[in-house]
């Protein structure tokens, strides 16, 4: 497998002991039967009933494009099954636009409230069956590990992950807190594809 002198740079760093915190390089780009390179669009979702955030990159030979962003937003007053079906709808409308390659959905985590696990159960898989029925490669990834990839902490609060989502994306300004987690999921996805690593990410 070849790799690029960049890569091989990174390899060197880490061996070394360096530690890289939010490296805005992206690299994670498809390439043709001519061996050519083409920009890949990655979807980062982060699901959850009241306020789904979602974050559309494209990436490019230095920094990635930002196609889209924002949280699907249901008011408290509407039925669970109305929010799903509104999470269902907007999500269809985000994949029939950008026909992204590759969705990074935020992984498991563990809610002392067997409710809200159960609430944010049924909106994940909403979100995973919609996006599954377009053939669309799925991801998933720790928060924990996100907020490490993009602030250098894993325990980060969600404005200084806005901060710095608004930084490597070059965004007028923050996105709010679930479109900037969702951003963060494709910006990790693309920044681990775009370098050697020992660890593949997990498909869902």
């Amino acid at each position: 497998m070849g790799i690029t002198p960049q890569q091989f740079k990174q390899m060197q760093e880490r061996l070394g002991g360096t530690r890289r915190v939010a490296a805005p390089l992206i690299e994670a780009t498809a390439v043709t039967s001519n061996g050519a390179r083409q920009a890949k669009v990655i979807l980062g979702v982060d699901p959850s009933l009241r306020g789904t955030g979602y974050g559309v990159i494209r990436t490019a030979r230095v920094t990635a494009e930002t196609l889209a962003h924002g949280t699907i937003s249901c008011p408290a007053g509407w039925e669970r099954s109305r929010c799903l079906a509104q999470i269902v709808k907007t999500l269809r409308e985000i994949l029939q636009q950008h026909r992204p390659q590759v969705c990074v959905i935020e992984g498991l985590f563990f809610a002392q409230n067997l409710q809200t696990a159960l609430i944010m159960g049924e909106a994940r898989g909403a979100a995973l069956a919609t996006i599954a029925e377009q053939g669309i490669e799925i991801y998933e990834m720790a928060p924990r590990k996100v907020k490490q990839a993009i602030v250098g902490y894993g325990a980060a609060q969600k404005l200084a992950v806005a901060k710095m989502v608004q930084r490597m994306l070059r965004l007028a300004e923050p996105p709010s807190p679930d479109a900037a987690d969702a951003l963060a999921l494709a910006l990790t996805h693309a920044q681990e594809n775009g370098r050697y690593s020992l660890s593949a990410p997990k498909r869902v």
